[in-house]
Formats: C-alpha cells, sequence, structure tokens
C-alpha cells in the first residue's frame, strides 16, 4: 500500500513493490489510506509525510494504536530530512525512514525486508 499524494510518485513506487512480488495499491490522503488499511490489510505500508488531510505521524500513530493493524509494517518515504523527523518516525512505529529523493535499491530493500504476507481481513 502506497500513501502519497503525487501521483506520479505514487505510481513508480507501487512500480517497485511490483517489482519486489506485491500487489499495488494506492490512497493519496492519510484519511484514504486508512481506510484502505482497515478494510485490507496490506503486506506492508510506505507513508508520506505531508499529505492533504492528515499527516503521516498521524495515519502512523492510528494503524499502531489499533489492534487490528498495529502489526502492519510501515515505511515512511518524505522529503522531510531533519534528524527530528525521522527519530519521530521511527518512534511513532514505523520500521523504516527514506528520504526523497530516494534510491529505488535502498526503497525495493526496505521493502523486500519489512513486508509482511497480506492478510485479507
Amino acid at each position: 500500500m502506497v500513501v502519497e499524494d503525487d501521483a506520479e510518485i505514487n505510481a513508480l513506487v507501487g512500480e517497485y513493490a511490483q517489482l519486489c512480488g506485491f500487489e499495488y495499491r494506492s490512497a493519496l490522503n492519510g484519511i484514504s489510506g486508512l481506510n484502505e488499511v482497515s478494510h485490507r490489510h496490506p503486506a506492508l505500508v510506505v507513508l508520506d509525510l505531508m499529505l492533504p488531510d492528515v499527516d503521516g505521524f498521524e495515519v502512523c500513530a492510528r494503524l499502531k494504536a489499533c489492534d487490528a493493524t498495529r502489526h502492519v509494517p510501515i515505511i515512511f518515504l518524505t522529503a522531510l530530512n531533519s534528524p527530528q523527523t525521522r527519530e519521530r518516525g521511527l518512534r511513532c512505529g514505523a520500521l523504516d525512514y527514506l528520504t526523497k529523493p530516494f534510491d529505488p535499491d535502498a526503497l525495493m530493500a526496505s521493502i523486500t525486508r519489512y513486508a509482511r504476507p497480506e492478510t485479507h481481513d
């Protein structure tokens, strides 16, 4: 699952997820991402911080606070590259924090490392 408001970046990240052997699902804002993850638990969420409705920190916190979605791995992929945002992202429950512009190999390595088999609830 890719939660990214830039449709082109969303699709590009989705292509890399597919190269890693995963189905690609998309959300262009935080609320639709939360709804989609709650409806059908993905193998992993690649999550932007700067979204048009709720930010990625809030999306991450809500997913980790819910028993049904707490197990879903989260990777942040964002343009925000300060030590404070990186620390905050990892503290709220993300397993990795990658920055844009991103290295495709690093993204695919992180997806492969952290993704879990999808469960369809």
